[in-house]
């Protein structure tokens, strides 16, 4: 594999981080800034926020920048963010640092997988994605349960100075093992007539695309069934499992751990049968999430299976990058990106979720049967999609062929116009 992955792990190993590590500082940040806990989860919010809004944006205005200045200009957005949470007075500055910091994440990695995607050759392409969602999945094992523990013992300020400092890491790797890829090729008549204009109607219009519209509301279905119970993990341990919640660290490291799997196992099965391994992932998440409830009575039982889910709901990320990618092949930045929008839909989708069935008074393990119950929505979405996709490419051999068969005929008929 090359280098280039490495300093895109590296950035994803950032990001990663940034987005998650919040949740475990909320206690921490709550008390310095003179706010209650819940008035402090809106921090987590705003940094989805800034991923849904910045997505598309930031990749649509990038669609002529150089993809590896436009990781590096990504980066920089994204440290400059993490600086000004680390220096925040008070909790509305802290608030718009969160947002600033996550507008680039979904940009990023959209921009990233495509340029992982031209890195390798055909038929590596998912691996090469996967690799860079390494990074993404690392920073749940080692980053999040470090930047916790870093930010207890020195103050919350201290997790996002080290999280600058990676920024800043990512920025120098990107500059140096990331090749000069131009933007993807367009048609020249349409860059002659419309500039960027016209590339950014032609991004825009590859997310009208059925297919991609489908694989878009998957992941927000889908994946939104891993975060209906990761929302909830922490006090699912501890309230049902009976752990004690200096245990809770081990266990979200643990599903970091499944994450890191899915990732592994993605790759080359999505690069060998794309929409299978997203069913099979889809299937295999709503059967294990069923079976949690049973298991999470048992510590060792619900530790096995925290893994599991990680391993099965991280493994639908790189078929749905991947998918929507294929569907956009002529403008797949955009489209890319905005997946990254839709996983945070999902993020925020699912933890509403689980939250309203536990308010419900459901119980504490309500939302894994919640998530259970998204994942198979997720799964008629994809399955749904693969049947429209055969049935489209199946026309598309017809007419084919008809037109094929008619060009015969017509080469025949001259052919024996001219012997007479």
């Amino acid at each position: 594999m090359p280098l280039a992955l490495l300093a895109l792990a590296v950035a994803a190993f950032g990001i990663g981080t940034t987005e998650f590590v919040m949740m475990g500082l909320l206690p921490n940040v709550a008390d310095d800034l003179g706010v209650t806990v819940p008035t402090a989860g809106h921090l987590v919010s705003a940094y989805a926020i800034g991923v849904v809004v910045g997505a598309p944006l930031l990749a649509a205005v990038g669609v002529r920048v150089p993809r590896r200045r436009m990781l590096i200009a990504l980066m920089g957005l994204f440290t400059v963010g993490n600086l000004a949470s680390a220096l925040a007075p008070d909790y509305g500055t802290l608030l718009a640092g969160r947002v600033l910091a996550g507008l680039p994440h979904g940009a990023f990695f959209g921009v990233g997988a495509v340029v992982a995607a031209r890195l390798v050759r055909e038929g590596r392409q998912a691996r090469a994605v996967a690799t860079m969602f390494l990074g993404l999945t690392v920073a749940n094992i080692v980053g999040v349960p470090g930047g916790t523990a870093l930010g207890q013992q020195l103050g919350w300020r201290a997790t996002f100075l080290v999280v600058t400092v990676i920024g800043l890491a990512a920025m120098a790797a990107l500059a140096a093992l990331v090749p000069h890829l131009p933007p993807e090729r367009r048609d020249p008549a349409d860059a002659v007539a419309g500039g960027v204009g016209a590339e950014l109607r032609r991004e825009v219009r590859a997310l009208g695309n059925r297919q991609v519209l489908l694989g878009l509301l998957t992941a927000v279905f889908g994946f939104a069934g891993v975060f209906a119970l990761y929302s909830y993990l922490a006090s699912m341990v501890t309230e049902v499992t009976g752990m004690a919640e200096s245990s809770v660290t081990v266990v979200l490291a643990l599903f970091g751990v499944g994450m890191t799997l899915g990732a592994l196992a993605a790759g080359p099965l999505t690069d060998r049968a794309l929409r299978p391994t997203l069913y099979g992932a889809l299937a295999a998440l709503a059967l294990v999430l069923v079976a949690f409830r049973l298991t999470v009575h048992v510590p060792w039982a619900a530790m096995a299976t925290v893994v599991v889910i990680g391993a099965v709901g991280f493994m639908t990320t790189t078929p749905l990058q991947m998918l929507v990618m294929e569907k956009a092949r002529n403008a797949p930045t955009l489209a890319a990106a905005s997946n990254h929008s839709a996983f945070n839909l999902a993020n925020a989708g699912g933890a509403w979720a689980g939250g309203t069935a536990i308010a419900a008074g459901w119980g504490w393990t309500s939302p894994a049967l919640v998530g259970a119950g998204l994942a198979v929505v997720g799964l008629a979405i994809a399955v749904t999609a693969g049947v429209l996709d055969r049935g489209g490419a199946r026309r598309s051999r017809v007419v084919a062929r008809g037109a094929r068969a008619d060009a015969n005929t017509t080469d025949r008929a001259d052919a024996g116009a001219g012997a007479r």
